[in-house]
């Protein structure tokens, strides 16, 4: 899920980059390594590229307690009133150094396996969340899983129950699922200090994440299954990167990406111009719609004249500056009829209103203070008279309890997997603070446009919450209106995609709700239902 930062009281969450100083933090982004699975031991250096990353080898530290093996266990569940029989496999990857083959860490992961099907044939998707720092219970509990937690707006509380159900739209109906926790999360282990300076960086994650799948794939006997790679927040940045890693490094082919609630350039959100103020604007527009007293359920056509004027009108009168009276009371006068705050308060901004000045003042009258993740879900406001927001976020660490009693007593009751003196570590802050970004702002629009362009039978779907606050969907809107179509062109008549398949390879969705959308009922529904079509067009690959 998330990836907010210091004005959240909190800098690894999700994926919440936000765009000022208080809410950018970062989320809501090896000598030799090699991979092996909890089966065998394979001795193959296919990480090189963590050797440019230099991690260290350093010396594994035995662990206190017997680390259990992998577990398989087989369930039933029902879904739509038809019975569904699957295996699920608790386990782990281990990460050896390829020259001591010391153990650097174990990737753990969760897998579900649909019975008396041709499981060579059969899609597969690997799913993990963002943060960086999360564990992958988001989307495991959240929308794909066959258990389902109640993450709604009830639901988002410490003390409410962490109670399982059967998940009417798990995704394990049409494809096979393998929730991965990155290095450091959930019941995973880092055995070398040292290899984190390489876990915990753009590129070395990447690695890990990849050659975690790839390993997957090859001792479970999955080569020929059309495989698919789903992630949330920074998840979603990661989607893309994996899949080019894949693709040209590790050998394995991917048939579909799928986007939720990502974050794919993290260069105009570190910025404070024009485009950064536009980006929230139709999330905001839609959280004032929404909460006014007598509103129906608010879509993305309510706001579509948001959209027109934060791609024109605003953007000449940002640039005209401060200077100009007359741009500046057009913005003050527009952009306080769009964010229902005050218009002093607009005023004082002169019309350039920051994520966190919206969450700290449009419901401070309420004494309430709405999450970033999702501006209709509101918590209570410890000082409305504070100039700072001093409220925790109600989505994120609303949930934070029940996910983590929910996810350990699944592994117990479920899977049957109990490490005693184990922490699941459903948030690992200390990844989140250690996080090593580079030189340059990340991005991972060139690695998705370098994937689609080196197989042209990918498909993509990209996916946003309405009244996500932190990653807006607008901000990605913007950002895929302006990669070049993957295609035919004008002057490319003879050869390539056709118009239409260039135009619309990637797919784009706006649902009810938040970052984390999937809390209601309706979008969850929409969002498997959209998932599903991307899996059953890529089965059977042309070319």
């Amino acid at each position: 899920m998330p990836f907010p930062n210091s004005a959240t009281r909190d800098s690894t969450s999700h994926l919440l980059a936000s765009r000022s100083a208080g809410l950018l933090a970062a989320i809501a982004a090896a000598a030799i390594l090699t991979f092996t699975g909890s089966a065998a031991l394979a001795r193959e250096a296919s990480a090189s590229s963590m050797l440019r990353s230099g991690v260290s080898s350093g010396s594994a530290s035995a662990p206190k307690t017997s680390w259990p093996k992998p577990v398989s266990t087989e369930h039933t569940i029902m879904i739509g009133g038809k019975e569904l029989r699957f295996t699920a496999t608790a386990g782990y990857i281990t990460l050896r150094n390829s020259e001591t083959l010391k153990p650097i860490a174990d990737i753990a992961y969760q897998a579900f396996t649909l019975k008396d099907r041709n499981a060579a044939t059969r899609p597969v998707t690997f799913a993990f969340n963002g943060g960086p720092g999360y564990a992958s219970a988001w989307l495991n509990l959240g929308a794909l899983g066959p258990w389902r937690l109640n993450m709604d707006a009830a639901g988002a509380v410490p003390s409410a129950p962490p109670r399982l159900t059967d998940n009417q739209e798990s995704w394990l109906p049409f494809t096979d699922l393998v929730f991965i926790d990155p290095a450091g999360t959930g019941f995973g282990r880092l055995h070398d200090k040292e290899a984190r300076s390489s876990l915990w960086s753009i590129d070395g994650d990447i690695n890990s994440l990849a050659t975690t799948i790839r390993r997957w794939v090859q001792d479970n006997g999955r080569t020929a299954s059309p495989k698919y790679l789903l992630g949330e927040s920074y998840g979603g940045f990661r989607v893309p990167k994996i899949a080019h890693e894949l693709q040209t490094d590790q050998g394995l082919g991917v048939n579909g990406l799928i986007m939720v609630s990502p974050v794919l350039d993290f260069a105009r959100r570190r910025s404070s111009g024009p485009l950064s103020h536009a980006a929230p604007l139709p999330s905001m527009a839609a959280t004032a719609i929404a909460s006014r007293a007598g509103s129906g359920p608010v879509t993305r056509e309510d706001v579509a004249g948001v959209e027109d004027f934060a791609r024109s009108a605003f953007l000449v009168d940002m640039v005209r500056g401060r200077s100009d009276p007359d741009a500046v009371k057009r913005l003050v006068e527009r952009v306080t009829e769009i964010t229902g705050l005050e218009r002093s308060i607009v005023a004082r901004h002169a019309g350039r209103i920051s994520t966190s000045t919206f969450i700290r003042e449009i419901y401070r009258a309420k004494g309430q203070v709405p999450s970033i993740y999702d501006g209709l879900v509101a918590g209570l406001d410890p000082d409305r008279y504070s100039k700072d927001n001093e409220a925790e976020d109600q989505m994120r660490l609303g949930l934070h309890a029940p996910i983590v009693q929910a996810m350990t007593g699944m592994y117990r009751d479920k899977l049957k997997w109990v490490y005693p003196d184990g922490r699941y570590m459903f948030q690992n802050k200390q990844a989140g603070r250690a996080w090593k970004w580079g030189r340059r702002s990340p991005e991972a629009v060139s690695a998705l446009a370098s994937t689609m362009a080196l197989d042209p039978n990918m498909k993509v779907l990209v996916v946003h919450g309405l009244t996500d606050l932190a990653t807006p969907y607008f901000e990605t809107r913007m950002v895929l209106d302006d990669m070049a179509p993957i295609g035919k062109t004008p002057e490319n008549k003879g050869g390539g995609l056709s118009a239409a398949t260039a135009k619309n390879r990637i797919k784009f969705q706006v649902y009810r709700g938040g970052h984390m959308f999937y809390s209601l009922d309706t979008s969850r529904k929409a969002f498997r239902d959209d998932g599903r079509a991307v899996i059953d067009a890529g089965k059977e690959p042309k070319g």
